[in-house]
């Protein structure tokens, strides 16, 4: 009996038995991850105030749409209503400031200072000074029609100094664009 208890047969039958526990672990099919649990989070219809031109370039036109949003915080309403600009009037008499199937600018808020990249292609538009400032003034008086202080502009990313005819240095607020 003192050889089956050795110390050579103890160790090699625990060895074994950790090699037959490995073994089926190896064996075993990997776990599947339960899926991640779809949340679909609600859209709420919100009115929101958006500025086209009338068809002379002098004034601006405002137009009252519906967009659907998930959240109704200034940034997420802030690009809602610049994709509606972006997509043009539906009233006759206003005048879409963009060609069609052009993308909207992206809009970021910090406090009550908008800032809006502007698409490189929008430099190319070679709208002369009143365009230029009817389109940035849309934009701006759209983003100030309920809540913020001013507007900066950025073109693909970069701060400029001017947009077409027009210096873009400071930001625009709703006094700059009055008279339209």
């Amino acid at each position: 009996m003192s050889r089956l208890f050795s110390l050579f047969n103890v160790v090699s039958a625990a060895l074994l038995a950790a090699a037959a526990y490995a073994y089926q672990e190896v064996q075993r099919p990997p776990q599947v991850p339960a899926p991640p649990r779809l949340e679909l989070e609600e859209k709420r219809d919100v009115k929101v105030r958006v500025y086209f031109s009338d068809a002379q370039v002098q004034t601006l036109k405002p137009e009252t749409r519906t967009v659907q949003v998930t959240q109704e915080n200034p940034s997420t309403l802030a690009q809602a209503a610049l994709n509606v600009w972006a997509s043009g009037p539906q009233a006759s008499g206003a005048l879409r400031l963009v060609p069609e199937g052009t993308a909207a600018p992206r809009v970021w808020v910090r406090g009550g200072h908008y800032y809006v990249d502007l698409p490189a292609s929008y430099q190319k538009l070679r709208y002369g000074t009143t365009g230029d400032k009817m389109l940035l003034c849309t934009l701006a008086r759209t983003l100030l029609e309920t809540r913020g202080q001013d507007v900066t502009f950025l073109v693909d990313g970069q701060n400029v100094d001017t947009f077409g005819h027009l210096d873009v240095r400071e930001p625009y607020t709703r006094q700059d664009c009055a008279d339209q």
